[in-house]
């Protein structure tokens, strides 16, 4: 056995382990049962819906008499443009979040670690965190505003000679990539912090005196000290992200898509959106929403098997 490697317990000694705790513990054990329920009622159950994905269901029907089509849906999938165009544009703005919006919190959560003055620090999350509890109809109305032809954004780069005459940026599809991007990291980035702040402030003190003492900079003491403390969290956010690169911000998908920008912006939920609620195809909706689910549990798994190996083969999940 690898040192360090916990080597696992059989199945029938787990089970017994579990009833011996639930005898000792069966008042505070119980309260989970209400949950278990409401799981079960609304998380598993539903399940059963994903049969239309196999089928040709139309509001007439109900799940038991709608006609088995098998694959059908799937292969019209494979042959549809439009899909194929709304996973790039998912996976375009997914890698982008990815490669700059993953990197922003934990910057953002050592230099405010690193502040020295306690009422800047908090000022300075309160700022950075209040974006968050904003939803997309309050930015997304925000954002309209300030780049329209007389909105904010124009008005600062015509003051700066940067530009000669005013446009509308969210009209251009070209740059729209860009705009989701950074105005998710501008609303999620502060609330991001919040893991990595709570895992600083465990690390001990004395690792920075110690360091300090043998001539260590601020930078190597962050390089040295601070990263390797918070690789786990890291990590763990690492792969979450990463069974995410297909899913993508519904809301702020649909306040900031327009007709003229919607080559780029149209990604695989308002897709499935589009096609189930507005043109009723639910079970092409149902569908597409079910290869994207598989793929992501794909991801999940790869994610993982590749951390583990290393962070020397102790698996986050």
């Amino acid at each position: 056995m690898r040192p360090g490697h916990k080597q696992k317990k059989p199945m029938g000694q787990r089970v017994r382990e579990f009833v011996v705790d639930y005898r000792r513990q069966w008042e505070i054990q119980s309260m989970i049962i209400p949950g278990i329920i409401f799981m079960i009622i609304f998380c598993y159950i539903p399940i059963y819906g994903l049969t239309i994905a196999f089928k040709n269901y139309t509001v007439i029907d109900t799940l038991a008499t709608a006609p088995w089509v098998g694959l059908e849906n799937f292969r019209i999938i494979l042959s549809d443009k439009y899909f194929w165009d709304a996973v790039v544009n998912t996976l375009g703005i997914s890698f982008l979040k990815l490669g700059i919006g993953f990197v922003i919190p934990i910057i953002l959560a050592i230099m405010i670690y690193e502040l020295n003055s306690g009422r800047f620090k908090k000022f300075v999350q309160t700022v950075s965190y209040m974006p968050h509890f904003l939803s997309w109809i309050v930015l997304g109305g925000m954002l309209i505003t300030w780049f329209s032809t007389t909105g904010l954004f124009n008005q600062i780069l015509l003051s700066l000679g940067l530009i000669s005459q005013p446009t509308n940026i969210l009209l251009d599809a070209g740059k729209y990539w860009w705009i989701a991007t950074l105005s998710d990291i501008w609303k999620e980035a502060g609330w991001g912090t919040i893991l990595y702040l709570a895992i600083m402030s465990k690390i001990d003190p004395t690792y920075y005196e110690a360091a300090k003492i043998d001539g260590a900079s601020r930078l190597r003491q962050i390089w040295n000290i601070t990263l390797p403390n918070m690789r786990s969290i890291i990590s763990l956010n690492l792969i979450l992200t990463v069974s995410g690169l297909l899913g993508s911000n519904l809301d702020q998908t649909l306040v900031l898509m327009n007709s003229q920008n919607r080559e780029k912006a149209e990604v695989i939920n308002s897709y499935v959106y589009r096609m189930g609620m507005s043109q009723g195809d639910f079970s092409y909706a149902t569908a597409v929403g079910l290869g994207v689910s598989i793929v992501s549990v794909i991801l999940l798994v790869t994610a993982n098997k590749i951390t583990s190996k290393l962070n020397d083969n102790q698996s986050v999940l």
